[in-house]
């Protein structure tokens, strides 16, 4: 109950909304159907704010996790005081535990350890009393001679070091110091001279001689160094300047001595602690939490991307020509109907300069009799090796063909990852991967969301340092966001492959995999009420996902809307009110909408003992026809010439979109083999701190030409002045 406390306070929630939500998942809810179907117990919380108080509660709980098991190993050892029990059980923070868990976590024997061992504990505290002077220091140090400790000189030595390591496991200095290295720490990398070599392309050219202060320091700039110094190419440190290192000794001398005797024996001791024992550790603290928000912020953008890619709208019921362009093998070519089946693939050499003129005229040829044989309205060639070329060929050939056809060029991120996976075979066992490769590459542009959910996503290339940052967070991440985009879409429960349905709510990939195998088994499903015979999915796994997946035949037309089943009684009670019936949905729509705008809403709420927010909810469902959320965003777009980097002048105006979004600005296909740089001061006539906040990936934006470098084949583009 504390913790929930603690959390209501945190997130300015109240208790109950935070007791009902963690309630909910504790239960085995997902967060899509918590947000969207229990509205009245979470207190109308959306998947964000529900997310927040889930991973907020999660590391409350693995706090008390900790100082439970840090209570027992203290305990273990006999060294558990009252005082350091309370310490540990207030404590906030992680970091604070552990720092009160240092002093008695098993670790090789120090230096300090033996001078302990040796007799010299005492003679430490002696040694901080506030009247003791050097002479008596020296003086009271005979005593403790032995034959291990044989002049006073090592008695006062012993001294020093079991000073220093206990200033290094003070919580208090260690607090101040992992907060005045954040603050004022300078990053520092440099180049490691025999390695130099190695880092042949000069990817960390920017690095060999670089300092700033850590909390300057934009997140792309420290995943960079870290990935250098991994690479063995960088040496990075945190420098202290003399101001902060005087202000840090200043603080200690008042925090743990009250002598003013023996000053500079303490001020030895402390440099030594500093230098020896505490930077080191206190510097890869301060480097880590760094790093974790540089992760945090790489993982947020990766996220951003991803769901922007999914969310791009569909350009369905168009037959499509995929193209997997390519030299030596030739450029595989699929034709996907409109339905999204797949229909023929073929090879064709189209190169010129690479291919033979009778190649070339076979390949023109059956370009343009597949468009007239399947009616294909859009060509979508994949970017990868020999794109251009292929872009030159097909924008000729098109000009001759039989009707109007259109092209866009699509990453091909992740075709050849889709071409191979089990996925792929199970759909077609029969083609080989590359034309498999060249289907993905059409049905990305049919149908975004269903095609890109079959992929890892971090081959969907829309991420920046992704092997950099912590895998399971960013594994978790992408998937939560997933999850969140095919939930809002909605999935069609008899056009959906395994893939997708997996990341429906409350489906796990073996039910998912069931559920198809069902469809191809039984046929279509009929109703929601059917998935119930599907082997694997229970009541709690329907209870989750149903309001998720339509069936647009149905006999029961609310199966086709966002209405939970739990929920038809009051669709029906609010349709009775109406002088209407379910079955009326399908004879005359229109006709219910309009008798549906004279009820009263609030009247059937009240008679009933309706959920307010949910019996709002199904009446716009009644109202409404299901939308689809991606409708919002702009179409591809799509293209009939060619552009070559010598058509390109400064100043020019062109339309492209944008591939992908980082810190420092984005990438934008305008068309040529490579993708062209906006950089962030160049996105808008305002000071843009964030591009993300700016442009989004798939988004079709107007861009002038700023400058061009032919050699190395780099377009620079601005959009001030637009």
């Amino acid at each position: 109950m504390e913790i929930l406390s603690s959390v209501a306070d945190e997130l300015q929630f109240k208790l109950t909304q935070i007791e009902n939500t963690v309630k909910l998942f504790d239960e085995g809810a997902t967060v899509p159907f918590i947000a969207r179907y229990r509205k009245e117990v979470t207190g109308n919380l959306d998947e964000e704010q529900i997310r927040d108080v889930i991973e907020k509660v999660t590391y409350y709980r693995n706090l008390e996790k900790r100082k439970e098991e840090v209570l027992r190993l203290i305990e273990e050892q006999g060294k558990l005081t009252d005082e350091l029990k309370k310490s540990i059980e207030s404590a906030k923070k992680l970091q604070e535990v552990e720092d009160l868990y240092l002093p008695y976590k098993k670790k090789k024997k120090t230096k300090a350890d033996v001078a302990k061992e040796q007799g010299l504990e005492p003679l430490s505290t002696f040694a901080l009393l506030p009247k003791t002077t050097m002479e008596a220091l020296q003086e009271e140090a005979k005593k403790y001679l032995n034959e291990e400790v044989d002049t006073v000189e090592k008695a006062i030595e012993g001294v020093h070091l079991i000073i220093a390591q206990d200033i290094s496991e003070n919580v208090k200095i260690r607090e101040f110091l992992r907060e005045k290295i954040s603050k004022f720490g300078i990053l520092t990398s440099k180049v490691v001279e025999k390695n130099k070599e190695n880092d042949e392309n000069g990817v960390y050219q920017d690095y060999y001689e670089y300092s700033e202060p850590i909390s300057k320091s934009a997140s792309n700039r420290i995943l960079a160094i870290n990935r250098g110094e991994k690479e063995k190419i960088l040496k990075v440190d945190i420098e202290i300047d003399d101001k902060t290192e005087n202000f840090v000794v200043d603080f200690i001398l008042k925090t743990l001595f009250g002598n003013k005797n023996l000053v500079e024996f303490y001020k030895e001791i402390i440099k030594d602690s500093l230098d020896r024992l505490a930077y080191p550790s206190i510097k890869n603290e301060v480097r880590n939490i760094y790093t974790e928000k540089a992760e945090e912020e790489a993982i947020n953008i990766f996220s951003e991307n991803l769901e922007k890619l999914l969310l791009q709208p569909p350009l369905s019921k168009k037959t499509l020509m995929g193209l997997d362009p390519g030299y030596r093998t030739g450029c595989k070519m699929v034709v996907i109907n409109k339905d999204g089946f797949y229909e023929v693939n073929d090879v064709l050499f189209l190169v010129e300069g690479v291919h033979n003129p009778k190649q070339l005229e076979t390949a023109k040829k059956k370009i343009l009799d597949y468009i007239k044989k399947y009616d294909v309205d859009i060509i979508a060639i994949g970017n990868g090796t020999a794109s251009r070329e292929t872009e030159s060929f097909v924008a000729n050939v098109i000009k001759e063909a039989s009707k109007p056809v259109s092209y866009l060029i699509v990453s091909e991120a992740g075709a050849s990852v889709y071409s191979a996976s089990k996925i792929a075979i199970e759909e077609f066992p029969d083609l080989d991967v590359t034309a498999r490769g060249a289907i993905s590459i059409a049905r990305r542009i049919q149908d975004p969301m269903a095609e890109l959910v079959k992929i890892d996503p971090k081959s969907i290339g829309v991420g920046m340092y992704q092997h950099d940052v912590n895998q399971k967070k960013l594994n978790e991440t992408l998937e939560q966001t997933i999850e969140h985009v095919v939930n809002n879409v909605g999935v069609n429960i008899n056009t959906a492959s395994w893939a997708l349905l997996s990341f429906v709510s409350g489906i796990k990939k073996n039910v998912a995999k069931n559920l198809v195998d069902y469809r191809h088994e039984n046929g279509d499903f009929k109703d929601r009420k059917e998935l119930k015979k599907v082997k694997g999915l229970g009541t709690k796994a329907f209870e989750q996902m149903a309001g998720f997946v339509v069936v647009p035949n149905s006999k029961n037309p609310l199966d086709n809307t966002i209405i939970h089943p739990e929920s038809y009684h009051i669709a029906e009670t609010i349709l009775k009110e109406a002088n209407c019936k379910v079955d009326d949905l399908k004879s005359d729509l229109d006709e219910v909408r309009q008798k549906l705008k004279t009820v009263d809403l609030d009247k059937i709420i009240k008679e009933n003992d309706f959920g307010p927010q949910t019996a709002k909810d199904v009446y716009e469902a009644l109202l409404k026809d299901r939308r689809d959320p991606r409708d919002e965003f702009e179409k591809p777009l799509l293209r009939s010439d060619i552009l070559n980097m010598d058509d390109l002048q400064e100043g020019m105006v062109l339309e492209g979109t944008v591939r992908n979004v980082a810190k420092f600005g984005a990438f934008v296909d305008i068309g040529l083999k490579s993708d062209a740089l906006i950089h962030v001061s160049e996105i808008s006539d305002k000071f843009v701190a964030d591009p993300t906040k700016e442009l989004s990936v798939g988004q079709i934006i107007k861009v002038k030409i700023l400058s061009l470098d032919k050699v190395r084949g780099r377009v620079g583009l601005t959009r001030k002045g637009l």
